[in-house]
């Protein structure tokens, strides 16, 4: 394929996602009834408490409704998943890197 013709449809296609997301921007209102509750919300936290996410005193700061819903094992369950899955995606990634894949060498043009 083309030089021109790959940059062509990537510009093209930043042109769609552009107008798709001005529409859905503009039909929703804009950004006026999240900045007024996005406010507010920073207003009540930092009159309520404020610091650090982690603090070695406190722990972890967590959000309050899975905190008080009891769903704590559950979220420690979510991150050491994702967090195992990071892990051996990138092992994978470091052990498998290359086999297949002849070597790179920078070409003149």
């Amino acid at each position: 394929m083309q030089r021109w013709k790959q940059y062509g449809g990537l510009a093209g296609l930043f042109a769609v996602c552009l107008a798709a997301g001005l529409w859905g921007f503009t039909s929703t209102g804009g950004a006026l009834p999240w900045a007024k509750r996005s406010a507010q919300a920073l207003q009540r936290g930092v009159q309520q408490s404020g610091g650090a996410l982690v603090d070695l005193g406190r722990g972890i700061v967590v959000a309050g409704p899975i905190r008080k819903g009891g769903l704590m094992l559950e979220f420690v369950g979510v991150v050491v998943l994702l967090t195992v899955i990071g892990v051996g995606l990138y092992v994978y990634a470091n052990r498998y890197h290359g086999v297949d894949e002849p070597e790179r060498t920078a070409r003149s043009p």
